[in-house]
């Protein structure tokens, strides 16, 4: 293990020396994966995919529209359009267009990518538009009227930075942003929240509240429920914990005294907690519910709504106009619930949600709080695509939009086994693939992420299913720890310096496919992105005898630094502070970057980023594939020069990146 880094200079993003040697590097790559026989079938049968006409468009309900974006083959960068739910239920709706994001990139010669629009209510007739320059977290935002579908001329418009921006009445928004020196936190977004009236010049707007520069950033927004308008600010301490305060007329504020790794949810009458620690009696991971009013005058009696067991863990919840709808896990699998509140407030009642079918993957799409019981759910699995339902609670359910098969799914099983961690820890974990049993051993790509409580569930991969189970491979997701499968002490488990315990959870699941019959190690592939980027190169320098191919996208590798390197600060809470020198000793150990020898056998590795990535920064990834060239490692390097922290701003640009993968893990493993 090395603290020397002699290559810092690839931290200059557009630097001309740093660049030049991107451009070397991808050249290697495209002579060696795009040049390959099987390389650009493979990319027009993933684009195929991405681009199909008869692919479910999602939508979000504002008022009678319901909204959609939209890329195809004839809109590489999309369009914002909307339709009404008549229309909707037909096979050919007919969309109104509101924002054609080619046009708009061709007139201003920009590579505009859509980030999303907040439309006022209750009128839905204006838009606060987010578009980033070539997929990076920064945006521009830009006001939209939707009955002219146009931008408004003199209409509130902020200049690129990581905003937050939202509506307060017609001529006020709640706003976030770079405004100079002192507006930014440490990690690089808002501190400051102000009220920005229309007609006032930004840097003369009310500043309502101020974050610390060490917290992760600041918030504000307005409740606009009828009769229950309310505003709040706030500050992100760290990437877990926060404070919420109500925002009071006169301009004071009032905490909302829960823990600060609590999670909080307003809605009419009630507030909902989520619990990340105990409290009340009450276990972590549990749902409580109060009165909004008797809590803020100090009444701490909850409604407990959920309390999660040794296998089961709350998976999100979404208000209708009268109902709770909750979603839970039970081994990575979910179960959906209506809870109703009694007429005062109490006295939860709840049922099963009808017409959910069992054995699928169920998440809530859309709900319209503020005015009906509607609701919209995606209906998947592995091998089945994807449903959309719309139904009203306590009413009939429809299939509005059915996806076609997008793979051939003939003598493919789906599986859920569990691994043995070392500390004794069961870890589940998913193969979609051919029955081994019949075919023995094969080539087989196993997926991880193990970080920030997000959970790896079900659904149907079509990108996945033509690129590698079509042709004979197995597709594994690994439930470890540091997500969020068994609620936050399954997070926790893999804090800090105990993110060994993700590392372990990972291999122990490789050690398993290969005891079970499923692959070997030479036939075994790793992938994953961002922190899943980390365990891949936890992964190559611990467990390198466990692959035969590694693919890391986007990773964050270099654990000494990553806190001096864009969001890298925001962090921290996840996996220690580097300026700590006790953190500092648990993370270089981690950090695969100073990990690297030349005295050992590596798997061959991919490593992918962007220049555009205003998240990780693609420093990680240039450095380390840097060491490993100077160490004599096979390492490959492919650079996408937009697309963001996602890797491709555009459709050809994913399909793109989908073959490299998939081509390199082809001629490794196959």
């Amino acid at each position: 293990m090395s603290d020397d880094d002699p290559y810092l200079w690839l931290e200059d993003i557009s630097g001309e020396a740093a660049l030049a040697w991107v451009a070397e590097r991808n050249a290697e790559t495209a002579d060696v994966l795009a040049a390959d026989a099987g390389f650009a079938p493979l990319k027009a049968r993933v684009r195929e995919v991405l681009d199909a006409s008869d692919r479910i468009p999602y939508t979000t309900r504002r008022g009678a529209y319901l909204y959609n974006f939209w890329r195809d083959a004839d809109h590489v960068r999309g369009v914002w359009r909307r339709t009404t739910l008549e229309q909707y239920r037909k096979d050919a709706p007919d969309w109104e267009v509101l924002l054609d994001v080619d046009a708009l990139a061709a007139a201003e010669d920009e590579k505009w990518v859509w980030d999303g629009a907040t439309v006022r209510r209750p009128a839905y007739d204006r838009a606060l538009v987010r578009l980033s320059r070539d997929g990076g977290d920064a945006v521009v935002v830009r006001e939209f009227d939707l009955a002219r579908r146009e931008f408004v001329d003199g209409g509130f418009e902020v200049p690129e930075a990581k905003t937050r921006i939202g509506w307060v009445d017609a001529d006020t928004v709640f706003l976030g942003t770079d405004t100079g020196p002192g507006s930014l936190t440490d990690s690089g977004y808002p501190r400051t929240v102000r009220r920005w009236r229309r007609g006032t010049p930004i840097e003369r707007s009310e500043l309502v509240y101020e974050a610390e520069d060490g917290d992760v950033s600041a918030w504000g927004y307005r409740d606009d429920t009828p009769g229950f308008e309310r505003d709040f600010v706030g500050r992100s301490l760290d990437f877990f914990r926060s404070e919420t305060y109500l925002l009071e007329p006169d301009g004071t504020t009032v905490r909302i005294e829960v823990p600060d790794d609590a999670l909080v949810h307003v809605h009419r009458r009630h507030l909902l907690v989520t619990l990340k620690s105990a409290w009340l009696g009450q276990p972590t991971g549990s749902l409580l519910a109060f009165d909004f009013d008797a809590f803020l005058a100090g009444d701490r009696t909850p409604e407990v709504l959920f309390t999660p067991d040794a296998r089961t863990a709350l998976a999100g919840h979404s208000w209708t106009r009268h109902h709770l709808i909750l979603e839970t896990m039970r081994d990575v699998s979910t179960h959906i619930e209506v809870l109703t509140p009694g007429a005062d407030g109490a006295g939860w009642t709840r049922t099963p949600l009808v017409g959910v079918p069992a054995l699928s993957a169920v998440g809530v799409v859309d709900t319209d709080p503020d005015v009906s019981d509607e609701y919209f759910l995606d209906v998947s699995g592995f091998l089945q695509p994807s449903s959309l339902h719309r139904g009203h609670i306590g009413g009939d359910t429809e299939v509005l939009k059915q996806a076609p098969d997008r793979f051939d799914t003939a003598g493919l099983t789906v599986e859920q086994y569990f691994a043995t961690s070392p500390d004794g820890t069961r870890v589940p974990y998913f193969v979609i693939g051919p029955d081994h049993a019949v075919t023995g051993p094969g080539p087989t790509l196993l997926y991880g992420y193990g970080g920030f409580e997000v959970s790896l569930t079900p659904y149907y991969g079509a990108v996945t299913g033509r690129a590698w189970l079509e042709g004979g491979g197995t597709y594994v997701i690994a439930n470890i720890r540091g997500g969020g499968e068994y609620g936050p002490d399954w997070h926790q488990a893999a804090l800090r310096a105990d993110r060994p315990r993700a590392f372990e959870d990972f291999a122990a699941v490789a050690r398993d496919l290969v005891a079970r019959g499923i692959t070997t190690p030479d036939r075994l592939g790793a992938s994953g992105g961002s922190n899943g980027g980390l365990l891949m190169g936890a992964m190559l320098t611990r467990y390198p005898e466990l692959f035969g191919a590694i693919v890391a996208q986007v990773p964050l590798l270099d654990m000494t630094r990553f806190h001096k390197l864009l969001a890298g600060a925001s962090w921290i809470a996840e996996y220690g502070d580097p300026d700590d020198e006790t953190d500092l000793a648990h993370l270089r150990e981690l950090s695969p970057y100073h990990r690297l020898a030349g005295d050992r056998t590596y798997p061959p590795v991919l490593l992918m980023t962007s220049t555009r990535d205003d998240r990780v920064h693609p420093g990680h990834a240039r450095k380390t594939a840097a060491r490993l060239r100077e160490l004599g490692h096979p390492v490959l390097f492919h650079e996408n020069t937009g697309g963001g922290h996602a890797g491709a701003g555009d459709n050809e640009q994913a399909a793109h990146n989908s073959a490299l993968v998939h081509t390199f893990l082809r001629r490794h493993l196959t």
